[in-house]
């Protein structure tokens, strides 16, 4: 499964597509089935997304453990799994300036390896058809979010109730035909089936909750743990590491799934490397014996190595006791500003791009929107001066983000010097008064800790404008 692209936004236009991809088939439409899945809340959407499982009983059994296989024999499931994405979408698809590699490959597995049949520039319907038909290749479309509503609408609601990044990827394979080697990802996995039938082999892990995507051989993977056919309407989850593959069985025209993954660079690990560079730096400015100086030689290798290394430990250890205890609070803040300004907006953006609603005074009630959507950063200000570094609390949201580009490998660090299109900066003053509101079902504007009344309107109207508050 493949990581964020690293290619640029879709650009939507129109293409030479006069062929068709057969089988012929009748479209199905998201709007004419109705949907297994409950779109209440983010909670709701995973429930109804793995039903008749449990979601406790998932996250105790399954996640990040081992694989996990549902079957459905509900044919409205299996419809509506069909609307989701099918074969016949390729042609109307094609007709948005797709191009080769950024939202299409086009593979085949042959003796083990995996070969690229892609062609150059942009996708024509009628290459993209001889390729399925004649060299038996699969389809790997990129991303299919950024064109189907229905997609949009599932991966933002997983992407609040994980609280991470969810992309996708749809493969098409014609029969007795596989795309890709025996491999493994550094993503959790959840496969739909769409439309006829996929035969997957899952293996043990060579590297358990792996951080990296890695082909493996034949050799070295043994015998399969978990031999699987899915049919339409079934689900498949595997953890990050596992080892697949899987092929279109004889006597079925072709296979169509839909990978849904998440929890890329989600680790502990991660989130360590997140938090310790601020975590060191805010305490070494209150603590002496964090700024001495390190032994002499020490870089050159000339240093007693093991009293060091008894001293970092110990400062670790402080560490790791203040932050037990709550006395070191402990951010993040590269992985909250990636995930919030990289991830998909609201569903329905368009009606979000311009506040609405009643103007809030001191005497309002007033709540906060799309609290899943925005993040409230305490870091140091952007601003050079001559004096010591001043914090301020960042309020970033998603609420702009562009859908075309989700998962396209625009990545935050890419966008430096443009946070103020997703959020607005406040004095560290604000945080008590923006907390209230964060956890609060419904305040009263002047019940906002803050000094002045002044200070409460300006904050109320500032996320007002950002369409992240509302007059109740």
């Amino acid at each position: 499964m493949p990581k964020k692209s690293t290619a640029k936004s879709v650009k939507r236009g129109s293409s030479d597509n006069d062929e068709q991809l057969p089988p012929k088939q009748s479209r199905l439409k998201h709007s004419d089935i109705p949907s297994p899945l409950c779109f209440n809340s983010p909670v709701s959407l995973f429930e109804s997304l793995i039903q008749p499982m449990g979601t406790e009983q998932f996250f105790r059994e399954y996640w990040e453990k081992k694989p996990l296989h549902l079957q459905r024999s509900d044919p409205s499931t299996a419809s509506y799994y069909q609307s989701l994405f099918q074969l016949s979408d390729l042609q109307s698809l094609c007709s948005n300036n797709l191009e080769y590699y950024r939202d299409i490959n086009v593979v085949r597995c042959i003796n083990g390896k995996k070969k690229v049949l892609n062609k150059q520039g942009q996708v024509k319907n009628s290459a993209l058809c001889k390729n399925f038909v004649q060299n038996k290749a699969t389809i790997q479309f990129h991303q299919p979010q950024r064109f189907k509503d229905e997609l949009w609408k599932i991966q933002e609601k997983l992407e609040c109730f994980f609280g991470a990044l969810v992309g996708s990827n749809v493969y098409i394979t014609p029969q007795e035909s596989q795309g890709l080697p025996p491999h493994y990802d550094d993503v959790e996995v959840f496969i739909l089936q769409l439309e006829g039938q996929k035969h997957w082999r899952l293996y043990s892990p060579t590297v358990p909750l792996a951080a990296e995507y890695s082909v493996e051989s034949e050799e070295r993977i043994g015998s399969p743990t978990h031999d699987i056919v899915l049919k339409a309407g079934d689900l498949l989850y595997f953890p990050r590491g596992t080892i697949h593959q899987a092929e279109t069985p004889a006597g079925v025209d072709h296979s169509t799934h839909l990978t849904l993954s998440t929890y890329q660079r989600m680790s502990l690990g991660d989130l360590l490397l997140d938090i310790f560079p601020s975590l060191l730096c805010d305490r070494s400015k209150s603590e002496v014996s964090l700024r001495q100086g390190i032994p002499r030689r020490l870089l050159l290798g000339n240093s007693e190595g093991l009293d060091t290394a008894r001293l970092l430990a110990a400062r670790f250890r402080s560490l790791a006791d203040e932050m037990e205890t709550g006395m070191q609070e402990v951010t993040s803040t590269h992985m909250k500003r990636d995930f919030i300004m990289n991830r998909l907006p609201p569903y329905s953006q368009q009606e979000l791009l311009t506040p609405s609603g009643k103007i809030p005074a001191l005497e309002d009630m007033v709540c906060l929107r799309f609290k899943d959507h925005m993040v409230i950063m305490v870091e140091p200000s952007q601003e050079r001066t001559d004096e010591a570094t001043e914090l301020v609390i960042s309020v970033l949201h998603s609420l702009k983000n562009q859908r075309e580009s989700h998962m396209m490998g625009e990545s935050c660090d890419e966008q430096e010097g443009l946070n103020i299109s997703w959020g607005l900066q406040f004095p560290l003053s604000h945080l008590q008064a923006l907390r209230q509101l964060q956890q609060a079902e419904q305040l009263a504007v002047d019940q906002l800790q803050l000094p002045t009344q002044e200070a409460k309107l300006s904050l109320v109207l500032a996320l007002w404008s950002e369409n992240l508050l509302v007059v109740l």
